[in-house]
């Protein structure tokens, strides 16, 4: 059973890794979105409704999630950028397929978050650019929405928010502990370097 998923496992290795700490945990990162995407529905089925099919639409953005490390092999930068602007426009997809009663336009926080720490200080025009956009779909957009595909009941939406805000938590906690191992990284590195400058 080891050896069915060595290939695979040490595929999916090769295609996340990359030199640039920044860049390998963006495509960490868009990696981990896109195979818990499958499992939403069934979150929603679960603890929201029966009525999930909304939910199948979000797949549209799955594509974009996988494409992230091969964008930056060509374009670490737009790799990288990718990966929050996914995210912003999966959640102004939701947030007009379920309403913005369901609490989905949480999940534009962690867009924001990612904007700002994946790019370098000279890069981080960029950065500001992503996380503008995400507080202004969620400021300005909500009225523009209309009517959801689907109205569910006072207590599904209290589910539905439930969901949305431990899923956007999650998401925000394990990209910090992404970040802060980065850190942690560049840190160990840079005491290394300091010893070997270091006379005798």
């Amino acid at each position: 059973m080891l050896r069915f998923w060595r290939e695979p496992m040490a595929a999916l290795r090769a295609y996340t890794a990359h030199p640039d700490p920044l860049v390998a945990s963006a495509n960490f990162l868009a990696l981990l979105v896109a195979s818990n995407q499958p499992f939403y529905p069934l979150y929603l089925y679960w603890i929201v409704s029966e009525t999930v099919w909304p939910a199948y639409y979000t797949f549209l953005s799955t594509p974009f999630f996988l494409a992230v490390p091969a964008l930056a092999r060509r374009n670490t930068m737009a790799g990288r950028a990718l990966l929050p602007l996914t995210g912003i426009g999966n959640g102004i997809m939701c947030a007009q397929l379920f309403g913005v009663q369901s609490g989905v336009e949480i999940f534009l926080i962690p867009c924001a978050v990612l904007a700002l720490l994946l790019f370098r200080p000279h890069e981080r025009w960029l950065g500001y650019l992503l996380a503008g956009m995400a507080f202004a779909a969620y400021l300005v957009l909500g009225d523009w929405y209309g009517s959801p595909a689907v109205v569910y009941t006072a207590e599904e939406y209290a589910a539905f928010i439930r969901l949305n805000a431990v899923s956007a938590a999650a998401l925000t906690v394990c990209a910090a502990l992404v970040f802060s191992n980065v850190l942690a990284q560049t840190e160990k590195s840079a005491a290394e370097l300091a010893r070997r400058r270091e006379p005798g």
